[in-house]
């Protein structure tokens, strides 16, 4: 039994961010009860199909990978029925996941200050895109990526803008709004009362910058797009390729690690301006045309078992399909009643919950549709 398998939560949110927050719960036995807007369709990922993907199925990829266990629910807010029906549903929650703009809650009668009225020890949990003065300004992950200062950084040497694949931002928002929820339940363990927890887009990425943030207030050094190269550390981020024609990346770190990897590699005399890393850093042209032809002289396994027994850290870089063959990355695998997978989001243990191991996933358990037509049938 999930220690939070009596936790009921209604989401009010789509795309990815507010759903990831849902998807969480929901992965650690917490009742997820999804509302979606019947005039549209419902969340608009839904139909965010990529290139090759069956324009057929009813459900898009991305909609899958963070709506998994939920209960999905088609609601009109403008129905006085459906409204009632979801206020009731709001009035048993624990925990409401919205993304909505302010003016739309206020509209559609989903604001903080109503739902909370009506349910006290209600954990409202409000996720916007910019902070409050300006949280109707609309946005996608991109939008934050730019603002942020993340996709000035994000690049090749040549100058070249790239967008980060994931939606990262999203992501970093949502474990803030994660965060906050786990929080916002322990408060109200001790007090009884609920409450309103809010973040937004931009907020969680300015709070994820790290060193690159530093880097600029304390050294005055603004970053520039450098591929996957590290402005700090070399040769970290650096890639090479292998005789038998495939990638890897060095994530050196450490003067002793850099020794370590001339050592196994035949360097016997490290040159003067590579011996330490700053000086790495500084002489990077010279680092690189160094250990490039030495590298690529080595295939790939024994490149790996090298570096792994001189405690080296480097990573084959692989494809999706290729990351996937792994018996690591199956174990994380949710599956949906259809035969399609997601990957598990909950990536800790914890002992005595069944978080890890050979996972099936679950569906939307029968007492969750019952609950929730039980409630349809009062109006």
């Amino acid at each position: 039994m999930s220690v939070l398998a009596d936790l009921l939560i209604v989401e009010l949110a789509s795309v990815l961010a507010g759903p990831a927050v849902g998807q969480f719960f929901t992965e650690l036995g917490a009742r997820v009860i999804k509302i979606e807007n019947a005039t549209t369709g419902g969340d608009v990922t839904r139909n965010w199909k990529v290139s090759g993907e069956d324009p057929d199925k009813k459900d898009s990829a991305y909609f899958k990978s963070i709506n998994h266990g939920k209960a999905s629910r088609f609601l009109d807010f403008g129905d006085p029925t459906d409204r009632e029906f979801a206020y009731e549903l709001i009035r048993h929650a624990d925990v409401v996941i919205s993304n909505f703009p302010l003016r739309t809650a206020i509209k559609v009668g989903m604001e903080p200050e109503r739902l909370l009225e009506m349910n006290p020890t209600l954990i409202f949990a409000q996720l916007d895109a910019f902070p409050p003065g300006n949280e109707d300004r609309p946005a996608y992950d991109i939008v934050l990526q730019a603002e942020t200062g993340f996709l000035s950084m994000t690049g090749t040497t040549s100058g070249e803008i790239c967008r980060m694949p994931v939606a990262l931002i999203d992501i970093l928002a949502a474990h803030q709004l994660k965060e906050g929820i786990l929080l916002g339940l322990l408060k109200r363990e001790r007090s009884g009362k609920g409450g309103l927890i809010r973040t937004n887009l931009y907020d969680s990425a300015l709070a994820s910058l790290a060193n690159q943030a530093t880097n600029y207030l304390v050294a005055d050094k603004v970053a520039v797009p450098m591929g996957s190269q590290h402005p700090n550390i070399a040769p970290y981020g650096d890639i090479f390729v292998t005789s038998d024609g495939e990638r890897i990346v060095l994530a050196v770190g450490s003067d002793r690690q850099f020794s370590d990897l001339c050592q196994l590699l035949g360097i016997t005399d490290i040159p003067k301006k590579l011996r330490t890393n700053s000086a790495r850093v500084t002489n990077r042209s010279e680092l690189i045309d160094l250990l490039a032809p030495k590298l690529a002289a080595i295939e790939l396994q024994q490149t790996l078992l090298l570096c792994q027994d001189k405690k080296v850290p480097v990573g084959h870089i692989k494809n999706m399909a290729q990351v996937f063959a792994t018996a690591e990355a199956q174990r994380r695998l949710l599956i949906y009643p259809d035969g399609e997978k997601t990957v598990r989001t909950v990536a800790f243990e914890m002992e005595g919950e069944p978080i890890t191991g050979e996972i099936q996933g679950h569906q939307a358990r029968p007492e969750e549709d019952s609950m929730v037509e039980n409630e349809r049938e009062k109006f």
